[in-house]
Formats: structure tokens, sequence, C-alpha cells
């Protein structure tokens, strides 16, 4: 008692981390980095993927389509998991899965075993984004809580940019399997990490018996038949197609489902309580407007640079990789930044420069290239950081502790649902926008004749050099013409696309005054 009255502030001195705590939460941000990491990486290798295993283009889309949908169901079913088998024997389980469907996938030579496989593999990974943030938000103090959130948040900005850059680089100079082979030895590694820094634990078949099942099959017809609505309706015209329709209405009757679980389940598998909570139902938002955000910039940078700018995978992934350089320059000072200034202004300020770097690729032109992007990367860069990391930290501080799982599902399924709805709403967009201009710059050039038929003259003549039929050059003229109009139509649908996300930007300014407003310094405190 007298030593405490002597020495107060020892008394006062928060408790630290251990290093148990330590190599369990990177554990967490290592799972989180391969399971975002394997969302993207290949996007880069689908052309040689589809040759080699003989699928079309619309084909091999589900290779993507199928991690993606999967994924998405896991995330919120994670926390309910967890309850039911433990942390540790969860997550070792999804990781030996995990690995099982990759080398699955690395091998397989069928489209039907690489869609299963992919499948497999974003059911595994799913689990392992939202459990990360539950070990940060439940093994650390909350004076350290800075730190393990810059780690976790790092993964959600890191991934989607590494993989398209690892792909092109493994599929250029090695082969296409190696981007599934190169699991094996990280999850080699995850593992190991999770049998030494998490304590084994009684697994609780009682909740698996008493689960929510009627939200989980809900969940699941809900959430997977939105996503390939989403991800294929454009493809497929919509309700045109006989799928998509049938598939709205599986995601409708799912919905309707878990609406009932939450009424009938004594614990529903989706805590929608929680969005009662505005600070909690804010950050939802604005993590739904930046996941759109995130993953529509990783789509139009890179279709951009290939189809107009005529770059390989790997040189618009050096492009796509700049907006990874800002996180590595603040990551040591990170932490310290997230423990000192109000979180709802870094977020503010994040939105506002992620607007910025949209606004600037408003001005693309047919001439545009890779350096033309270097200043826009570079800010949604920094954008990025001040957005995403303090979001996943008020992700977690808006609720109780007990109810971080749910918080974390709930949370990243917004974001991946934010991408989902991101890519489909550009794709309609950039579709419409495309006939748009095209039919407006050849009713322009109906307006100014003399001009067409001057270039038109003019080509003519460079190709009647070249082949020395007059009719043939005249036919390769009209169709540079026809050429020259669509890619200009092309490059204004760009531009539109950007300024639209930048506006969704824009639009969430006014939920940062909804979020939870720090009460206390985040450092020691008595």
């Amino acid at each position: 008692m007298a030593e405490s009255a002597l020495h107060p502030a020892a008394a006062e001195t928060p408790r630290n981390a251990s290093l148990t705590d330590w190599i369990a939460v990177a554990a967490g941000s290592l799972g989180a980095l391969l399971a975002t990491l394997d969302i993207s990486i290949t996007n880069s290798a689908l052309p040689q993927i589809q040759g080699q295993i003989g699928a079309t283009g619309s084909e091999g889309t589900w290779i993507a389509t199928g991690y993606l949908m999967s994924e998405i169901v896991m995330i919120p079913l994670a926390a309910w998991l967890t309850r039911v088998f433990g942390l540790r024997r969860f997550l070792i389980g999804t990781a030996l899965m995990f690995t099982l469907f990759s080398m699955f996938c690395g091998l397989s030579s069928s489209l039907g075993a690489m869609i299963a496989g992919r499948i497999g593999q974003g059911f595994a990974g799913g689990a392992m984004i939202p459990t990360a943030q539950t070990i940060v938000r439940t093994r650390l103090p909350t004076h350290q809580l800075p730190i393990g959130t810059t780690l976790f948040g790092m993964t959600a900005i890191l991934g989607p940019l590494l993989g398209p850059v690892i792909g092109g680089w493994l599929t250029e100079n090695i082969d296409w399997r190696w981007c599934f082979f190169l699991n094996l030895p990280i999850s080699v590694a995850l593992i190991t990490l999770l049998l030494t820094g998490l304590p084994s634990e009684r697994m609780n078949l009682a909740q698996f018996i008493e689960a929510d099942w009627l939200g989980i099959l809900g969940l699941a017809m809900g959430l997977a038949s939105l996503t390939v609505v989403l991800e294929e309706g454009q493809r497929e015209h919509w309700f045109d197609s006989v799928l998509i329709t049938w598939l709205s209405l599986a995601s409708a009757i799912g919905f309707l489902l878990i609406a009932i679980g939450q009424w009938r389940a004594r614990t529903p598998i989706l805590r929608l309580q929680l969005l009662g909570n505005r600070s909690f139902a804010s950050v939802l938002l604005i993590g739904t407007a930046v996941g759109a955000g995130l993953y529509g910039t990783a789509y139009l940078v890179p279709q951009f640079l290939g189809i107009l700018s005529g770059y390989n995978a790997e040189q618009s992934g050096s492009i796509m990789l700049l907006s990874g350089i800002p996180a590595f320059i603040v990551l040591p000072f990170l932490p310290r930044i997230l423990g000192r200034y109000d979180l709802r202004y870094m977020v503010g300020a994040g939105l506002l420069l992620y607007w910025a770097s949209c606004f600037l690729d408003t001005e693309l032109t047919t001439a545009s290239v890779g350096h033309d992007f270097i200043g826009s990367q570079l800010l949604r860069g920094c954008g990025q950081i001040l957005v995403m990391m303090p979001l996943s930290q008020l992700s977690m501080r808006s609720v109780e502790a007990r109810h971080a799982g749910d918080a974390a599902g709930l949370y990243n399924m917004s974001r991946n649902l934010g991408g989902t709805f991101g890519l489909a709403l550009l794709g309609i967009l950039m579709d419409r926008r495309s006939h748009f201009h095209d039919s407006a710059l050849r009713e322009g050039i109906s307006a100014n004749s003399s001009l067409a038929q001057d270039q038109i003259t003019s080509w003519t003549a460079s190709y009647l050099a070249q082949t020395g039929d007059p009719g043939t050059a005249q036919l390769q003229a009209f169709g540079q013409l026809a050429n020259d109009i669509a890619q200009q139509a092309a490059v204004m649908a760009y531009n539109d696309a950007f300024y639209a996300l930048g506006l969704a930007m824009l639009a969430c300014l006014p939920l940062i005054f909804l979020l939870k407003k720090r009460t206390a310094p985040a450092g020691p405190r008595p």
C-alpha cells in the first residue's frame, strides 16, 4: 500500500500486451493478408489460366466470382464458428483448408475443378479476415490498440494492391500455378504462429446445436446469390437472363429468412441490433463506400492501362503499387497518429484526399499513360490510410468487447459488399456512358462534316500509299474514324466513372459527425 503511494506512476501503468499476444496479432494479420491477397492474385493471370483449362472469357470470370461469393458468406459466420470450436482450433482448421484448396487450384486442369477450388479457398479465407480484427480487439490493451489496428489495416490496403502485382510477376516469369502454390509456405508460417500465440479452448457444441439455422440458410442464399447477381448481371443483361432472375429471387428469400431469424432466434447469426448504434452504423456506411472506391479504382486503373495504353499485367501492377508507397512511409508513425488525433477528422481528411485523387483522373485522354496516374495513385494511397485505419479502430471502439467478433464480421462484410456493389455499378455506368458518348461524338462529327471529310481524306491518302487500292484505303479510313470515336468514348466513360467514385466519397463526409468521439486519450490512463 505504502509502496503504491510512493510510486503512483507504477500503480497507474497499464498492462502491456505479452509476447504471446503479439504473436497472436501477427498470426491474425498474416492470415488476413493471405485472404485479401488471393481475392485479386488471379486477376493478372486470368488469360493464361483460361487458355490452359479451356475456359472462355465469360467463364473465366467465375474464377474470381467463386472466391468472392464464398468469402462474403463466411465472413459473418466466423464469429459464431469461433464460439463453437474455439478461436485456435477454428483458425488452424481454416488455414489447413485454405492450403489444401490452394493446392487443388494449382493442380486443376478443368474449369469446374478450378471454380470448386476457388469456392473452397474463399470460404476458408473469409474466416481469416474478421478473426484477425477480433484478436486485435481482445488480446491488446486499449493503449496498444492503434498498433494492432495498423497491422490489421495494412492487410486491407496491401492485399488488393499486391495481388495483381505478385500474380502478374509469377505468371510472366514462372507459371500461373505458383499464384496458388505460393500459399503453402505462408500457410505453414501462419499455422506455426497460431499454435504459438493462441491458447487451446474447449468446444461449445451447444452453440452449434442451438444455432440460428434459419438465419444461416438465409445468409448463404442471400449473400451468395446477391454476389453472383452483382458480378454477372451486367454480362448477362440483368433480368433478360433466367439465371439472374432466379438468383435475384433466391437472394430476396435469403434476406427474408435472415429477418425471420432476427425475430425467432435467441442468438441471431447476424447481430443486426448493433446497427442501432449510430456510430457503428456510420462506420459500416463509410466502409461500404470506401470498399467501392478501393475495388473500383483497383479495377479502373489497370483496365485503362491495359486496354487503352497497351500495358501488360506487370506494368499495370507497378502503377497500382504506387498507392502502397504512402502506407510504407507512414507505417512507423501510424500507431502514434491514431492514438493522438481525433479519428473522425482523420476519416474526413482521408475521404477528401480520395475524392481529390479521383478528381485528378477525370481529365484522362487517349494519350494518357502510366505516369499520368502517379499523382492520383500517391494521393489515393494517403486517402486509403487515413480512412481505413481509423475506420478499423472505430468499428471496434463503437461496440462492447463481447460483440467484437460480430462487429468485425459486419464491418468486413460491408467493405466487401461495397466492393461488389461498386464494381457492378461501375460496369453499368461504363457501358451506358460509353454508348452515350459514342452517339454524341458521331452526331458532332455529322454537324462538322468538313472537318471529318478532311481527316478521312488524309487517312485515305495515307492508306492508299500503303495498299494502292482506293476502295480498300477508304474503308480503312472509315474504320480508323470509328475506332477513334470508340476510343474517345471509352476514355470519357472512364472519366465519368472516376467522377462518380469521387462523389461517393464526398457523400460520406456528413457521416463522420456521427462517429464515436474519443472520450479519453488512447494512451496510458489511471
